[in-house]
């Protein structure tokens, strides 16, 4: 317990943008599909407390991190205090005690061989039938069937007399927020802040992303 709590309280975290996919090969030659990071480098821009006179509106602890500092002529009076294209805090179990103001968080806190999650914003695939966003079979396609393969079968019962809430149905399909869990980090490159996951992760390309580790 001790050392889960230590590891909770020195949780790692990063903002970054997916650029695509490549692949690597390890000291035997094995062949490794990763996804590339641009990741940081971030700053800190606020500490969130439950604690204190000015921050106690707050009611929660949390890092907020800026990524993507704006050029001073797309910088808005609302971002001056804040000039940065991208805010995300970060919550949990975190020494908030040990950022500050201005910080800078980049790549190097990460190596290789770490686990990680990451969140973002999966593809938007528009409006998609049963068979492709649910992964039903459809019907066969043997004599008698006509324009039937992919339909989604009866959607109702005999009582009550409605469609239930919750039914598989074909509708918007992807852009959701999605966290992928266990993901291994292949290599790490400090000099062009660049991060090596293996396998996919959520969204395309231009993707902003939120690493935790």
């Amino acid at each position: 317990m001790p050392g889960f709590l230590l590891s909770a309280i020195n949780m790692k975290f990063i903002l970054g943008i997916k650029l695509g996919m490549t692949q690597v090969f390890d000291e035997k030659g094995n062949q490794i599909p990763v996804t590339l990071i641009e990741a940081g480098p971030c700053y800190v821009t606020q500490t969130k407390n439950k604690i204190g006179a000015e921050q106690a509106k707050d009611g929660y602890e949390a890092v907020q991190v800026g990524f993507q500092k704006l050029k001073e002529k797309k910088v808005k009076k609302s971002q001056k205090s804040k000039p940065f294209k991208h805010l995300r805090e970060f919550k949990g179990d975190i020494d908030i005690s040990k950022y500050k103001a201005g910080e800078e968080i980049d790549v190097s806190i990460f190596h290789e061989g770490d686990i990680v999650k990451i969140s973002g914003v999966s593809k938007g695939k528009g409006f998609a039938g049963v068979v492709k966003r649910w992964k039903f079979k459809g019907r066969s396609s043997t004599h008698g069937t006509k324009h039937e393969e992919r339909t989604g079968g009866s959607v109702g019962c005999s009582f009550p007399e409605r469609v239930i809430k919750g039914r598989k149905m074909a509708g918007r399909m992807g852009h959701e927020r999605t966290t992928i869990k266990n993901l291994k980090i292949a290599k790490v490159s400090p000099e062009e802040n660049l991060l090596a996951v293996k396998g996919a992760v959520p969204g395309k390309k231009g993707t902003l992303l939120e690493i935790r580790g």
